[in-house]
């Protein structure tokens, strides 16, 4: 005799059964959101962009990064390692000198004046990025690749004409970092960390007589309005910006989206490593400027780039010495590393 009660109670667990399942398949299906306090005009921003869309790409729609440009989820860079520790955001574009506060010993790890050829970045590339990894774990973050930024020329630009350590000796200098405000002063060379947005200002004030800058992107700052000569001192000791993620996302994913994430992250590491030096870049970047009314002087000597280089390794060393123990083994390995090359 056919039952009612049991059909009833069998299609009840069968649509059960059938809702669940659907439930697990939607569950599968993950969001990160992703910060990066850069804005979005920036050419890192376009390569946050394509990992996000390559993530998607491999993972079959598995996994998506919904990437927030211009520091739009309202985080501060400076509490970027709290914040992923604590799951207030699942991924952010890590940058190892914002950190100063909480990880000290991240500033330590490379500095300007380190390298003399931009062929010496790349062969050290490996080792500083094994140093970030190193030092992000301890806030529970992992790395997935990254972008590796240009090698641009780094130059004076002044209103009067300087091409030599001498030439600076009597010139205020706008910098970048309290590393490079020491550099400078242990060459007897009045420096100051001036922020990029007041750079200008400051030099058609007369705060500053000269600019330490990456001199390939000069004119998005517009400084030939306010300088009219330039002077190569070295290639640009880059920090690459690293995509990480807190331990507390990573362990929602499964096999099929880590492997998406890890691989999308990898392809972007590898293409922009592969062009992040390009010598045709920086010459034609030279002729626009020349182009614009910069006037090229020679650049430093041999023998001021070997001065400018030594008080940026002691600087350097001071530095890292004073971030504790990590600082100290992160100085070590990387110099040792451009030793070695």
């Amino acid at each position: 005799m056919n039952n009612p009660k049991s059909k009833k109670v069998t299609l009840g667990a069968a649509t059960l059964l059938s809702l669940t399942t659907i439930g697990s398949v939607q569950a599968e299906n993950i969001s990160l959101k992703f910060h990066s306090g850069l804005s979005q005009s920036r050419p890192e921003a376009e390569q946050i962009n394509r990992f996000a869309r390559l993530v998607s790409e491999k993972s079959d729609g598995e996994l998506d990064i919904e990437v927030y440009h211009a520091g739009a989820l309202g985080l501060k860079e400076a509490d970027m390692l709290r914040v992923l520790q604590q799951g207030m955001v699942d991924m952010a574009l890590l940058y190892g000198e914002y950190y100063t506060r909480d990880a000290p010993a991240l500033a330590s790890v490379y500095a300007q004046g380190a390298i003399t050829e931009s062929s010496q970045h790349d062969e050290i590339l490996d080792v500083i990025r094994e140093l970030y990894e190193d030092g992000f774990s301890d806030w529970d973050i992992q790395i997935v690749g990254g972008v590796v930024a240009p090698i641009f020329d780094v130059g004076l630009h002044c209103k009067e004409p300087v091409n030599s350590l001498a030439d600076l000796e009597d010139k205020k200098v706008r910098v970048w970092s309290r590393h490079l405000v020491d550099t400078f002063e242990l060459l007897g060379i009045s420096a100051q960390v001036i922020p990029q947005n007041d750079m200008y200002m400051a030099l058609q004030t007369g705060v500053v007589d000269c600019a330490y800058y990456l001199s390939t992107v000069a004119p998005t700052v517009s400084l030939q309005e306010v300088t009219e000569y330039e002077s190569y001192l070295h290639p640009w000791a880059a920090s690459p910006w690293l995509f990480g993620i807190s331990e507390r996302a990573l362990s929602r994913l499964n096999d099929n989206q880590l492997q998406a994430l890890e691989e999308a992250g990898e392809e972007i590491w590898n293409e922009t490593r592969a062009t992040a030096i390009d010598p045709e870049r920086e010459a034609q970047a030279r002729q626009e400027r020349k182009e614009l009314g910069i006037t090229m002087l020679p650049d430093f000597s041999d023998d001021d780039v070997e001065t400018f280089v030594d008080a940026a390794w002691q600087a350097w060393q001071a530095m890292a010495e004073n971030a504790g123990e990590d600082g100290t083994r992160y100085y070590e390995t990387v110099t040792q590393a451009i030793s070695e090359e």
